[in-house]
């Protein structure tokens, strides 16, 4: 099976992410744009990994590549709420650069993932 382990191998990789944004968002300053920028981003980061988990259990590539799109929504969103807590000065980019950096890996992963199941190679 060795289509499988990728799936399996991105399984874990998304909902690592998680815990990452989730210790982040602990990290924040207690401001209203601290609180406000890290509820959303906990929200679209942390759901990043479930709409992966349906899509890994989806019964139609239809459903595979819908909750496949919303991943790719939710990471989209976990971007622009990490750029704006950088550039509001709400936190050093330093501390975002890597999570910004995982974001676009698997925005990318997804992106090919989609492309290959709508071209019917999955």
């Amino acid at each position: 099976m060795k289509e499988n382990r990728p799936r399996q191998d991105l399984r874990l990789r998304t909902k690592q992410f998680a815990p990452r944004i989730i210790k982040m968002c602990d990290k924040l300053p207690e401001s209203r744009a601290g609180r406000i920028l890290g509820d959303q981003v906990f929200r679209s980061g942390t759901s990043v990994g479930a709409n992966y988990r349906g899509a890994y259990r989806a019964r139609s590539r239809a459903e595979f590549i819908s909750k496949l799109g919303a991943s790719q929504k939710e990471l989209e969103e976990t971007t622009y709420w990490l750029e704006l807590l950088a550039d509001s000065g709400t936190v050093k980019p330093t501390r975002v650069s890597l999570l910004l950096n995982e974001a676009e890996e698997l925005m990318a992963i997804f992106s090919s993932i989609i492309k290959s199941s709508r071209d019917g190679s999955s």
